[in-house]
């Protein structure tokens, strides 16, 4: 059904976002276990729960206007998710594969508080200050994430410099010799 009015677009972009905030607890697990770098794997696992935390809040803002808490399929954020996937898998380099998981993970962040920053903004002007506040405080910690992420990245970056000479290159110029 396509919304007719900003009530039903603010409800498509809260199902949205709902399904979306459900493919990232099902991915970050996967992320933790690919990362190598401890601080990575603790953020990513900070991150896990304070998205279940967000997924109850929309919960809460379903309930309160009398709407369903359901997902409609969020093809953006499958997109972001699979691609950072297919990306990540295919990485040898520990340092590499954690830059990788980093940039992946932001282009979520960034996804996500672009479709918070929204639904805040259609919440303030339908006069549903409680949900306004709760989908601020999300965004605030998409942000929060966001930071915590380039902070990380100025370090495993540093490291991924030497990757096409690191542990990757070594396995290569190895593979080469066995089959000189």
């Amino acid at each position: 059904m396509k919304p007719n009015s900003l009530q039903e677009l603010y409800v498509e972009q809260l199902r949205d976002l709902y399904d979306a905030e459900h493919q990232i607890i099902k991915a970050l697990p996967k992320m933790v276990d690919e990362a190598t770098s401890n601080d990575l794997k603790d953020a990513l696992t900070e991150h896990l729960e304070i998205t279940k935390t967000q997924a109850t809040r929309l919960e809460q803002i379903f309930e309160s206007s009398g709407e369903k808490a359901k997902g409609e399929k969020c093809k953006g954020m499958q997109g972001v998710i699979q691609e950072g996937s297919d990306l990540i898998g295919d990485i040898e380099d520990d340092d590499v594969r954690d830059a990788a998981i980093i940039a992946s993970a932001q282009r979520v962040e960034h996804y996500e508080m672009a479709g918070y920053g929204t639904a805040r903004t259609y919440a303030t002007l339908l006069g549903d200050e409680n949900a306004s506040q709760l989908l601020q405080q999300t965004l605030d910690e998409e942000k929060e994430a966001d930071q915590k992420l380039t902070a990380l990245a100025e370090e495993i970056n540093v490291s991924a410099t030497a990757g096409t000479t690191g542990v990757a290159a070594e396995k290569r110029a190895s593979t080469r010799k066995r089959v000189a």
